[in-house]
């Protein structure tokens, strides 16, 4: 089980909209892992199973899109990953002792989005 390396990716405007199920295909797709997942598929996510990174259902908290042929974080894709981490919206099993590191990471994204992450409000 690991939490991501932070990756400090740019961030797409605040009001653009967020479709986890179609920003992970195209993150497949400009990563190249329609296969199995690489380096560059997780780094759009927060989380992923380190006993089984080559299965798709390892990697959960996907926060990035492609963006004008870049990697790029989404605020709302932020904000509901917080949400999640959060239990606000139902939570994602995640080994507990891993959640303040996967905190941590989204708090870095808040405080660039100039935001407070909800678990501190």
């Amino acid at each position: 089980m690991t939490v991501t390396k932070f990756q400090d990716l740019p961030l797409a405007d605040r009001d653009r909209e967020w479709d986890g199920s179609a920003a992970d295909k195209r993150v497949r797709d400009w990563a190249d892992a329609e296969d199995s997942p690489d380096a560059a598929y997780r780094d759009a996510h927060l989380w992923y199973d380190g006993d089984k990174p080559g299965n798709f259902g390892s990697y959960k908290l996907l926060i990035a899109d492609v963006v004008g042929g870049k990697l790029t974080a989404v605020p709302r894709g932020i904000m509901a990953a917080g949400g999640v981490v959060d239990g606000a919206r139902g939570g994602v099993k995640i080994p507990e002792d891993e959640v303040p590191r996967v905190k941590a990471h989204l708090a870095r994204y808040y405080e660039k989005m100039g935001d407070t992450p909800p678990w501190e409000r």
